[in-house]
């Protein structure tokens, strides 16, 4: 028979996760539900009458919108560079600062600068540097005489897109460093002086200890790296706005079109269900292949 201090104890255990759950079920079930529901539905979000058109919303989504699928395209191009320019970036700096280097504070103080700053202050400073006419960089172009180069980075549709990479990408590698440079300060020195004794190179040590260790810290930037990423915004409307035409528009852009620009709310609602539902695809594919890796 269950005593009735283990029944208060248990009780007591669910009242305290009790808050948890309804912040949980308030703010991230019940408007999934809702969000779900709208995008069976045609709606301008305003007039009362709604028309029910169950998954055809969904259906013109996945089969006929190719600005969607473009956008889509344009969000994983970002996402790819991120991942390994951005990232491979933000490992050199955190092992240079792991050592015990002159300074190393106010490194780690400067490289996580970016990150903090508002996205679309740093997009304004950007659109100055790339400008067409006063640009910064079309400067420094002809200072070393390579006029030919110069163009308006931008509004060239040729350009524009891994313009706005590059961009994410310096905003956005102080996260992954921070992160990075916690997981190498969690590896014992032990193990690199052990390996050290026993004659193993930079290289050796580097491969055989830092990389299956930083494995979970790796996953975990990957994630956060595809997340941010994927839903990028502010940076495209304080640069581009999308353009020039949709050579640099993401879905988060195109929800936001078919929902104000448009009035579709249904639609955009279906857009929605299909970016989360890739996300979390990707996201759970991402853990089940570190898992993977740790088992190797």
């Amino acid at each position: 028979m269950i005593s009735k201090q283990k029944i208060k104890s248990t009780l007591e255990n669910y009242i305290f996760v009790l808050p948890a759950l309804a912040m949980f079920f308030t703010f991230s079930l019940y408007p999934f539900y809702k969000v779900f529901q709208l995008s069976l539905y045609e709606w301008d979000g305003i007039s009362k009458s709604m028309m029910f058109v169950g998954f055809s919303q969904f259906k013109d989504v996945l089969f006929a919108n190719k600005v969607w699928w473009s956008s889509m395209w344009h969000a994983g191009y970002i996402t790819l560079l991120a991942l390994t320019a951005q990232n491979a970036l933000a490992l050199l700096l955190a092992l240079a600062c792991d050592r015990d280097i002159r300074g190393a504070n106010v490194y780690r103080v400067i490289f996580y600068l970016p990150p903090v700053l508002s996205g679309i202050v740093v997009g304004l400073i950007w659109n100055w540097i790339y400008d067409g006419n006063y640009g910064l960089l079309n400067y420094w172009l002809s200072c070393i005489g390579l006029d030919n180069l110069k163009r308006a980075w931008l509004a060239n549709p040729n350009t524009a897109l891994t313009a706005v990479a590059i961009i994410h990408m310096w905003k956005g590698f102080g996260w992954g460093f921070i992160i990075m440079l916690a997981g190498l300060q969690g590896i014992p020195r032990e193990l690199y002086e052990a390996a050290r004794v026993d004659g193993a190179s930079g290289w050796e040590v580097f491969r055989h200890i830092t990389i299956p260790l930083m494995i979970p810290v790796f996953v975990l930037v990957s994630i956060l790296t595809i997340l941010g990423t994927m839903n990028i915004y502010d940076l495209i409307v304080s640069t581009t706005g999308g353009g020039p035409g949709y050579h640099t528009e993401v879905p988060i852009t195109r929800i936001l079109a078919s929902m104000i620009g448009s009035s579709r709310f249904g639609y955009a609602c279906a857009q929605g269900i299909i970016f989360g539902v890739v996300l979390l695809i990707v996201s759970m594919s991402q853990i089940w292949f570190s898992k993977y890796l740790r088992q190797e």
